[in-house]
């Protein structure tokens, strides 16, 4: 992964009026040792496009009962590998039911900076922008945490099934009990 991002320093980009230099930063550059501290302007999954999935993930695809996107970063972890070519087509050509739960709780990433990337690829932060940004052609089912249930018809009218339960793993049940609602969500949506 490469962030493009602000230079700060005032200088010439080339780009129109833009005077903020830019330059390419591995991923982890900009996430551990400048700790998103400045605006990144795109999020680039360097050599993704060379990728081949790994052998056996497309069949595991192919043969789900059930796919789940976990709570993760929606652009630098379940992005890089939908970015994997075949993968996305994959799941999204799967006869499972694909359901994600929000990385996202009451506009703020439950940990790390999601919405830091979100904003460089021109996301919302939060859980409607997220499932507008995965879509209704690749999820069938978004859990949201109930403090945003009042998104639900929002996320619905973009042709996903949701559901507001309870996403933070505080505990091993709160954990379970998050796993048994995206999988009852999944048979909803099978049904």
């Amino acid at each position: 992964q490469r962030c493009i991002r602000d230079r700060g320093d005032g200088g010439e980009s080339g780009a129109g009026d833009d005077s903020v230099r830019r330059r390419a930063v591995h991923f982890q550059e900009y996430w551990v040792r400048m700790r998103a501290s400045v605006p990144a302007r795109a999020v680039v999954p360097v050599g993704a496009e060379q990728a081949a999935p790994a052998p056996g993930v497309l069949e595991a695809l192919e043969k789900a009962d059930v796919i789940l996107f976990p709570p993760s970063n929606p652009v630098v972890s379940i992005g890089t590998i939908l970015s994997v070519p075949g993968i996305r087509e994959a799941v999204a050509d799967a006869g499972a039911p694909v359901v994600g739960l929000s990385p996202v709780i009451g506009g703020a990433p439950v940990r790390g900076m999601a919405d830091r990337v979100l904003a460089a690829i021109g996301v919302p932060a939060t859980a409607p922008g997220v499932a507008a940004h995965y879509g209704a052609g690749l999820l069938d089912g978004w859990l949201v945490d109930t403090v945003d249930a009042d998104a639900v018809p929002e996320i619905e009218a973009g042709g996903v099934r949701c559901r507001a339960v309870p996403l933070l793993m505080s505990d091993e049940e709160a954990t379970a009990a998050m796993a048994r609602e995206a999988l009852a969500l999944a048979e909803e949506v099978r049904a």
